[in-house]
């Protein structure tokens, strides 16, 4: 990985599901990031079709890590159904969620690290 900008990206893209397997594959994923100050942490739900509560559970707790690391978590892609929870949870009022990565501002995405 690496990482040649002052506004750093960190992209992870999920695949299938986000239950309970898929979540710690994603909070592992999460994990294994050392978090730097100011870094952007986008989650692509482009290939993502199911989300249940332990995927909600591995969001916040990646939320939590990258807000207590000076980061700032984003989620793109997003699908009808994985929204549909969101909203449902009210999460999507506390996710920062853009439609397409080519969405996010040009300021903050100079750099991808996959």
């Amino acid at each position: 990985m690496t990482l040649t900008s002052e506004h750093q990206v960190i992209l992870f893209k999920p695949q299938g599901r986000i239950d309970l397997h898929g979540g710690m594959a994603l909070s592992e994923k999460m994990a294994g990031v050392l978090p730097q100050q100011d870094q952007l942490w986008v989650i692509d739900f482009a290939e993502v079709d199911f989300m249940d509560s332990s995927g909600l559970v591995s969001l916040v707790q990646g939320l939590k890590a990258a807000r207590q690391s000076g980061c700032r978590l984003l989620l793109c892609n997003v699908q009808a159904p994985v929204r549909l929870i969101l909203e449902l949870t009210q999460l999507d009022s506390v996710f920062e969620i853009v439609n397409t990565y080519e969405d996010i501002p040009e300021s903050s995405a100079k750099a991808v690290c996959c």
